[in-house]
Order: C-alpha cells, then structure tokens, then sequence
C-alpha cells in the first residue's frame, strides 16, 4: 500500500508514529555514557564510562608552555578497561579525598574493579572481584 491511499489523519498518525520511534531509537543510543571525577582533591580528572560495555578512559586539563589556554589530556583504555561484556555499568567514587582513581562496577552482577591512570599514559582496571 502506498500512503497517499490512507486518509489524511491516517497519514498523520503514521507520520507522529515513525517520528516517535526514530526519536526514542535517538534516546535509546543518548546518555551511554557516564562521568565521574576523581576524589583526589587537588587532581582535575574526570573518567569517562561507557555503561553498556564497561569502557573507561579519562581526561584532564593540562597546561601548554607558551599558551594561555592550556590543553585537554585523554587517557585510551588500556588493561582491563576496554570493552568488556554488555552489562549495566557505573563509576563509584571513594571518598578518599587522595584517591585519583574510580570503582567501576556491573549492577548486575555486583562485580567491581578499580580503574586508574597509569604512568600518565592509559586508563588501567584491575581484574573484577566481588
């Protein structure tokens, strides 16, 4: 059937429909992921989760010499941070104020894995435990 057989309020609410669901398959994909600072108190990192597979990295603000502004400093997933099983994920600070990495952990299983920047070069978790 072609839509211009359908009568005009038909075609209204078929059109409302596939907007509707183009916009929730939109909403399905936003809010992946999940941000959260290090409690360290004097370090401005903010680690970056993706809640679906477990994903973490993280970035920093750093300064530039001979500028004023300064530059972003992103941090890859390295060990034990890249992609892992689909799940549920979240990022849990201690409130340990020197801490300067988060706890990743799957609400559905009730594992957990500490996640940190290693040597100033990637995001690293330990394996994870209960």
């Amino acid at each position: 059937m072609r839509l211009s057989q359908f009568t005009l309020g038909q075609r209204f609410l078929f059109l409302a429909a596939f907007f509707l669901a183009s916009g929730a398959a939109s909403a399905a994909g936003a809010g992946n992921y999940e941000f959260l600072a290090a409690p360290q108190t004097d370090l401005n990192r903010v680690f970056r989760l993706d809640k679906a597979t477990g994903e973490v990295g993280a970035c920093q603000y750093g300064l530039k010499e001979g500028s004023s502004i300064g530059v972003t400093l992103c941090y890859p997933p390295g060990e034990g941070a890249k992609a892992g099983t689909f799940s549920e994920y979240a990022l849990v600070a201690s409130r340990h104020t020197g801490e300067g990495g988060v706890f990743r952990v799957d609400l559905r299983s009730g594992m957990m894995s500490i996640c940190f920047v290693l040597n100033e070069s990637a995001v690293v978790c330990t394996p994870q435990a209960k």
